[in-house]
């Protein structure tokens, strides 16, 4: 990883290394940074992005008094690139407006790359990611999740490809569309049918990256199978640790891992925290997604389903949690371990699902306390290497392989 603007050298560091032509003025206000962060590649699986900009008319390229993702804090935080997710809610389904709105949020995506192109630019291959780094910014990486079209039109597919959509999450957020299941939703499919195989096949076609995240456990299974090219899950939990619908069962990561993908872990308490989901389950009130039945009928129009989601930007987290409750960032750690163990450190990466509702750890305010993480990847003892491949270099990995470049 470049030097990025903000970041800045342990104390020790600074005392015992020597000078260098391009060391980083050290600054008391800000937050050390640890060396191996610095000098790695970060990237973020799941980062939302686009909504608030939407509805709220900001710019992602300026610090916000709320929320938790802005470009000037993603430096401070010494991110790289991002998977830089554009999300189309249930809110938009009954009346049918997912592919209205998703082609809108994508159209905004670019426009705020292109307005803040002195921090951040467009990438559509692994090869362009490192390009951008070379010049010392960040490099957005689009991915779509929400519905782009409930029936599943291929042609829709190949526009936004167009657009330089290249990765996308097959589900409709928690609902289930007419290829394929989700996991907070009914089964209608069994996993996927056939027009979900021949989307996954013209994802591969196009080199897209297929994103499993919100599926069903037989859908992720079958969509695995059908890949001939690594899927990922971008971010959730184990199953085996917190028992919620939308973290990955062993098997199924298993089947990620062995088609060479990789498994993001959030950073929300209700995915990774046991004693925090048995604190909410036992309030009467937990915190289980449910899906917006769809209808044909439009029974609002666009800009009052506007109006509804703007209630709820920024899209984070803004409920209490009891200090016994309260997770650390340490039990994350753990958390990746799990994996580690399971499938291997060249399947596991990080995506945070910031600014997308996560109950976040003590120690991680934002995205600028991204190197809490591999502060607490270091007090597990892994090595450097492995922290490298888990902060980024796995999905650098999956993107070449699946773009071609």
């Amino acid at each position: 990883m470049l030097p990025l603007a903000g970041s800045v050298f342990p104390i020790e560091s600074l005392l015992s290394a020597p000078a260098t032509g391009n060391k980083i003025p050290f600054n008391l206000q800000q937050k050390p940074m640890p060396e191996l962060h610095r000098k790695a590649f970060v990237m973020d699986g799941h980062t939302h992005v686009m909504t608030r900009e939407l509805l709220m008319g900001t710019d992602i390229g300026q610090r916000y008094p709320d929320g938790t993702v802005d470009l000037p804090r993603a430096r401070e935080g010494g991110v790289d690139a991002m998977f830089f997710s554009v999300y189309t809610p249930e809110h938009y389904y009954p009346g049918r407006f997912e592919t209205k709105n998703t082609f809108r949020v994508v159209n905004l995506a670019l426009d705020q790359i292109e307005k803040n192109s002195s921090v951040i630019e467009l990438a559509l291959t692994a090869a362009d990611i490192e390009r951008i780094n070379k010049k010392g910014k960040m490099a957005a990486f689009l991915d779509l999740e929400g519905g782009y079209d409930l029936d599943g039109d291929i042609n829709l597919l190949r526009a936004l490809y167009r657009l330089g959509l290249r990765s996308m999450q097959l589900t409709a957020h928690n609902t289930t569309n007419a290829f394929i299941d989700s996991c907070n939703d009914v089964s209608r499919w069994g996993g996927i049918n056939d027009l979900g195989k021949k989307i996954i096949a013209e994802m591969n076609s196009l080199g897209m990256v297929i994103n499993v995240a919100h599926a069903s456990n037989d859908a992720i299974l079958q969509t695995a199978e059908a890949s001939k090219h690594p899927v990922i899950y971008s971010h959730g939990g184990f199953y085996s640790i917190v028992d919620h619908p939308r973290c990955i069962t062993d098997e199924a990561a298993k089947a990620v891992a062995a088609k060479g993908g990789v498994i993001g872990i959030h950073f929300g308490s209700l995915f990774n925290n046991p004693a925090y989901r048995d604190w909410v389950v036992g309030q009467g009130t937990p915190r289980e997604t449910k899906p917006t039945t769809v209808q044909q009928a439009a029974v609002q129009t666009i800009e009052e389903v506007d109006r509804e989601v703007a209630k709820e930007v920024p899209l984070n987290f803004r409920g209490t949690i009891p200090d016994e409750y309260w997770m650390h960032v340490d039990q994350l750690a753990k958390v990746i371990d799990y994996g580690v163990n399971l499938v291997g450190e060249d399947h596991m990466a990080i995506g945070t699902d910031l600014d997308g509702g996560p109950e976040l750890p003590r120690e991680i305010k934002d995205i600028s306390d991204f190197p809490q993480i591999t502060l607490a990847m270091q007090r597990l003892g892994y090595s450097d290497q492995r922290i490298k491949k888990i902060l980024g270099l796995n999905w650098l990995r999956v993107i070449r392989q699946v773009t071609g470049g």
